[in-house]
Order: structure tokens, then C-alpha cells, then sequence
């Protein structure tokens, strides 16, 4: 036995009676049964825990995202910090006489190691990499 139909009118905007269409060609369904599904779909009583469940996914994801992004900032952090304590035991403050010269070497330094790290940001190898490989092989490189 049929169901009973109601008819309905309403507008829809072209874009989305485009899609619509689309929908139903390549479900090969009428308009009508893509409406239907759809609404049922929306309108069913288990709708809201399936949005909870797709949140809830959605949640979990970008709390493992931030976790790997909390550690490599600390991993940078404390990379800065290793670097900045080295760089201050073993470089003495410089004469007057000498600090022309020295700001100007540093410029030129500075502009290479820009240039480096424009070139490992495009194209690589990341410190993560480096650091997964020497976890793998147990033995650092230089």
C-alpha cells in the first residue's frame, strides 16, 4: 500500500535546485526522493547523535593536532634555548675597535641563514625529519 503524499511548493535557490538535480541524475532517483531523504534524514530523531558523534570525531582530531603542535613548540623552545646558551659561552663580547667589522659579517651571515631556512621551509629536510631518523638509526649525524 502507497503512503499518502502531501504536496508541497516552495522556492529553492538555482544553486542548490542545481545540485539537487545533479543528485538525483547521478542517483539515477527523482527530485522528490532526494527531497525526501534528505529531510528525513535531517528531521530523524538520531540526527543529533550522529552531529554529536561527527563533533566528538572532529574534537578528538584537533586535540591530537594541537598535542603535535604543543610539542614542537616546546621542542623549538627548548632548541632556542640550547642555541642561545651556547652562542653566549662561547662568543666574549667584542672590542669597540672591532665592532664595525664584526656587525657587518653578521649581516651577511644573517642574510645566509635566512636564505637556509627559506630554502629548508620550501623544500627540506625538517628538524622533525632529522630527528625521526636519527630516532630510527640511534646514531646523530652532523
Amino acid at each position: 500500500m502507497k503512503k499518502p503524499h502531501i504536496k508541497h511548493t516552495f522556492r529553492l535557490e538555482a544553486d542548490l535546485s542545481r545540485k539537487m538535480a545533479e543528485r538525483a541524475s547521478s542517483r539515477r532517483v527523482s527530485k522528490t526522493e532526494v527531497v525526501e531523504a534528505a529531510l528525513s534524514s535531517l528531521l530523524s530523531p538520531d540526527d543529533e547523535q550522529r552531529i554529536e558523534a561527527v563533533l566528538a570525531r572532529r574534537l578528538d582530531r584537533i586535540s591530537r593536532q594541537l598535542d603535535r603542535l604543543e610539542w614542537h613548540i616546546e621542542l623549538s623552545n627548548e632548541a632556542y634555548a640550547l642555541f642561545v646558551r651556547f652562542w653566549l659561552i662561547n662568543n666574549a663580547p667584542l672590542p669597540d675597535s672591532t665592532i664595525k667589522a664584526a656587525q657587518a659579517s653578521g649581516k651577511k651571515r644573517w642574510e645566509a641563514f635566512v636564505a637556509t631556512l627559506a630554502r629548508r621551509m620550501d623544500q627540506g629536510p625538517k628538524l622533525k625529519e632529522e630527528m625521526s631518523q636519527i630516532a630510527e638509526d640511534g646514531d646523530v649525524r652532523v
